[in-house]
């Protein structure tokens, strides 16, 4: 029988070489941010942020997905539960998590080979540096469910030139990693990721421990600065906008795999 405490994580964490590799494993849902794996990651990012032996961080992924976002099908059967209380909670955890993710004194560097999606764009823009590899694409879908990139657009804004950001935050149009290198969302478009994420972890091996605790902190102070501002404001929006007719119609017809209500021609 299987238990809390002997099923198969979510995260795996591994160190070797001074280096955290953290790896998100829940291909079944395509590495969705559940509430599991949310506190999977942030016991993992604890782990080595109090680990001396670690360097720094490399969040990776099982599967062809890197993460699809929020885990909509966990909203959904919490049928018991006010959805404005649900995504306030949610989007409470979700802006806990990126908080970590810029606070952690030691740098995160993503190498991505799959699909990115939504919520999981916020934590590829939460990463000091991210590498990804010819099977990437990128989307911002909120906005065809009716919803808003509220929270991760603290993490994805300060990345994306603004002509990119006013285009694909509105449109939901996929990209690829060429252009994701172009916007200034991801540092390096590679056709080996894993060897360019090992070329950045020998440079990063260079540098003291204090020397890249501060130099990250300079990089992310602006970011921090931002959820202190408006992270209350966005926290309502996505809020409002969980429980609105609209983001039902969206998320409903999602799971139905049928356009929603106001595509074209329905």
């Amino acid at each position: 029988m299987t238990t809390p405490e002997t099923r198969a994580p979510y995260v795996r964490y591994e160190v070797a070489g001074g280096f955290a590799t953290v790896t998100l494993d829940s291909p079944h849902n395509r590495n969705a941010i559940s509430s599991r794996l949310v506190g999977e990651l942030r016991q993992a990012l604890a782990d080595a942020g109090s680990d001396d032996s670690v360097r720094a961080v490399v969040l990776t992924h099982t599967g062809g997905t890197f993460c699809a976002g929020a885990d909509l099908a966990e909203a959904v059967e919490a049928q018991d539960v006010d959805p404005a209380e649900l995504a306030a909670r949610r989007t409470a955890q979700m802006a806990g998590l990126l908080r970590e993710f810029l606070e952690l004194p030691k740098p995160i560097v993503a190498r991505i080979d799959g699909h990115v999606r939504a919520g999981g764009m916020g934590l590829v823009g939460a990463c000091d540096m991210a590498v990804a590899g010819p099977s990437s694409t990128f989307a911002l879908t909120e906005a065809r469910l009716g919803l808003a990139a509220s929270i991760i657009s603290l993490t994805v804004l300060p990345r994306m030139n603004s002509r990119a950001a006013g285009r694909y935050f509105l449109t939901g149009e996929k990209f690829g990693p060429a252009e994701a290198e172009l916007f200034g969302l991801i540092t390096v478009a590679a056709e080996d990721a894993a060897a360019t994420v090992a070329e950045l972890c020998a440079a990063l091996a260079l540098a003291s421990p204090q020397g890249l605790a501060e130099s990250k902190r300079l990089t992310t102070a602006r970011m921090l600065a931002d959820f202190d501002r408006y992270g209350a404001e966005l926290a309502a929006q996505s809020a409002r906008l969980f429980g609105s007719p609209e983001a039902v119609e969206g998320m409903t017809a999602f799971f139905e795999r049928r356009p929603p209500a106001w595509a074209p021609g329905r």
